[in-house]
């Protein structure tokens, strides 16, 4: 039997944790966007957007936890795990969570542009579909929210 959900402690816990690697996205130039997937107490996989420093639009910090979590299980299925991210996740992440079969996601800030958890779509509750998650938006959505809002600043500054 899965221990999911997790309590709420634990979720501001590792929602910190995604925004230091939002953080660190900042610094190396990308959007500030951090992802971790946890299981058992444990990040399995983690992530920052990478959109800039590879040229490559599929590299959101979702996709990239995502995939090192299924390399650490040996397993495209990332039953009995968590996805923290620090933005509400896109149609392409959210779609690869419903593939997945991640039965949680815990997010920051709603994406009123391209978010696809709540804001513009749910595909993640998508009845329609095979899978369906609980699902967690706002948690620590200031803290995300200012992460993004200082980097879009410094990047018109700068323009």
């Amino acid at each position: 039997m899965s221990s999911l959900p997790a309590p709420e402690h634990d979720d501001l816990y590792w929602m910190r944790q995604a925004l230091e690697l939002a953080a660190d996205a900042a610094r190396q130039g990308e959007v500030p966007v951090g992802a971790l997937v946890v299981r058992d107490g444990r990040s399995i996989g983690k992530g920052i957007n990478g959109l800039e420093s590879f040229q490559d639009p599929t590299a959101h910090a979702e996709m990239q936890a995502i995939r090192q979590a299924a390399a650490a299980l040996g397993s495209r299925r990332l039953l009995d795990t968590v996805l923290y991210v620090s933005l509400e996740p896109c149609a392409m992440c959210a779609g690869a969570v419903v593939l997945a079969r991640i039965p949680r996601l815990v997010f920051g800030a709603f994406d009123p542009k391209a978010g696809a958890c709540g804001s513009l779509h749910n595909l993640v509750q998508d009845p329609r579909l095979n899978h369906r998650c609980s699902l967690a938006g706002g948690v620590l959505a200031a803290e995300s929210a200012e992460l993004l809002k200082g980097f879009f600043s410094r990047l018109r500054s700068k323009e």
